[in-house]
């Protein structure tokens, strides 16, 4: 998902959150027959999801009120309403932000229900552990997922060259980009779009180099000569005309609309691979999928397995079996399953796996057989980003991307202020 989230709604957000770990949470008002969710996502995940609660009302005659919501706006209402005790039973967790919510108590732990109410033998065990956090079980994995450069097929074509495929690295992005300039395709459609401020390529990037965003000590993981590079690595794509200009990129407002690859700005551009099924929807082209550049050829590692996003039942929830039977519906019913897809990644029971693949139309088919076929791009799951990962990611990781993008700042200026301003923010939290 494009992730981009405006910062003082998140901060108000963050202290909101804060507020409701200080003073303590008060039980919500969800009845025994009734439950409260809440999910970010466009119409075409809203659908799914609601043919899947109508589903569990006939099957267990419990109603399911769902609300929806854009990325931007999500987390700040969600905060909010953990801070005044109203926060629906079952929430849409990322894994970014898993841990503060478990850390605050704003999420329960749902141990004491395993084997009763969640039956997870059938469970992948990596998705399992991605769902703790200081050993307790805090979210269930409603898919496996991994980046992925989403990629318009068409547009090569057009553009008289192949797409890439697993095997490319950044040297190769240099070569498309001045393909796509010389053939000046649909007006001027660049190769990729501006990906300097992508938290999930810089993490990608830098697993490449055997570094890492953050250490398991909830610390940053690079130094300020990796940052500089990285930096520097995009200044050269953009100068060279290969990623969007920043005017440009700066039209992408996080949601799927207004994205490089939908305005048809850019023929690649990173994303999950769980989107594919979102994309398509939006674009007339084909798209298909491919990993992430490499940083030399044949060097791997930069990939991982994530849950893509998780459900976890508030820790003010009055209901918390009864939405934890929910969750179990939702990622073992056979027939649930069906009707989700993988557009929220690879479903992680093994028999929902089995049974939804020869249901799944093309592009279905295309993201799970990119997740189930990584190579030597797959590495290990990292632990869990601190609890002040989204404040990097906003106020430092986007706004200092972009000041390079626009002549703002230098490569090398920029490159210091993530590295003190990030670990300034770590410190503090």
């Amino acid at each position: 998902m494009t992730i981009r989230t405006d910062r003082r709604k998140f901060l108000m957000g963050s202290s909101a959150l804060a507020a409701a770990g200080a003073f303590g949470v008060m039980p919500s008002w969800a009845q025994a027959q009734s439950l409260r969710l809440i999910f970010w996502g466009g119409q075409g995940r809203a659908d799914r999801t609601y043919g899947v609660t109508d589903l569990y009302k006939e099957a267990s005659d419990t109603d399911v009120a769902g609300e929806f919501l854009a990325w931007n706006d999500y987390w700040a209402k969600l905060a909010t309403q953990t801070a005044g005790g109203n926060a629906p039973d079952v929430i849409q967790m990322d894994y970014r932000f898993i841990v503060e919510y478990a850390q605050r108590g704003a999420i329960a732990p749902l141990d004491e229900y395993v084997g009763s109410a969640l039956k997870l033998d059938d469970f992948d065990a990596d998705q399992l552990e991605g769902g703790k956090v200081d050993g307790k079980l805090y979210g269930i994995s409603l898919g496996a997922n991994s980046v992925a450069t989403l990629i318009n097929t068409g547009a090569f074509e057009e553009a008289g060259i192949e797409p890439p495929t697993n095997a490319w690295t950044y040297d190769d992005l240099f070569e498309i980009g001045e393909a796509f300039n010389s053939a000046n395709i649909r007006g001027g459609m660049k190769a990729i779009s501006d990906s300097s401020y992508n938290e999930p390529s810089l993490d990608n990037w830098l697993r490449q180099r055997g570094k890492a965003l953050y250490t398991a000590e909830g610390q940053l993981g690079f130094d300020e000569t990796d940052a500089v590079e990285w930096y520097q690595l995009w200044a050269k794509l953009r100068e060279a005309g290969v990623c969007v200009a920043p005017d440009d990129q700066a039209l992408d407002t996080g949601p799927l609309e207004t994205t490089m690859l939908v305005t048809g700005r850019a023929a690649l551009m990173p994303s999950n691979s769980n989107q594919l099924v979102g994309y398509q929807a939006l674009v007339q082209d084909k798209l298909d999928m491919c990993g992430y550049p490499r940083i030399a050829e044949g060097q791997g590692g930069g990939h991982y397995r994530k849950p893509s996003m998780f459900f976890s039942v508030a820790g003010s929830s009055a209901s918390k079996e009864g939405a934890a039977e929910f969750l179990n519906f939702f990622v073992n019913d056979i027939e649930a399953g069906k009707i989700l897809g993988v557009e929220r990644g690879i479903p992680c029971a093994a028999a929902v796996r089995d049974a939804v693949a020869p249901t799944l139309d093309e592009a279905n088919q295309i993201a799970l057989n990119f997740v189930a076929n990584l190579g030597d791009l797959l590495g290990d799951l990292p632990p869990p980003p601190p609890a002040a990962a989204g404040e990097v990611d906003l106020s430092l990781i986007r706004t200092l991307g972009q000041e390079v993008g626009f002549g703002a700042k230098t490569p090398e200026q920029a490159g210091a202020e993530l590295v003190t301003g990030a670990t300034d923010i770590l410190n503090r939290a």
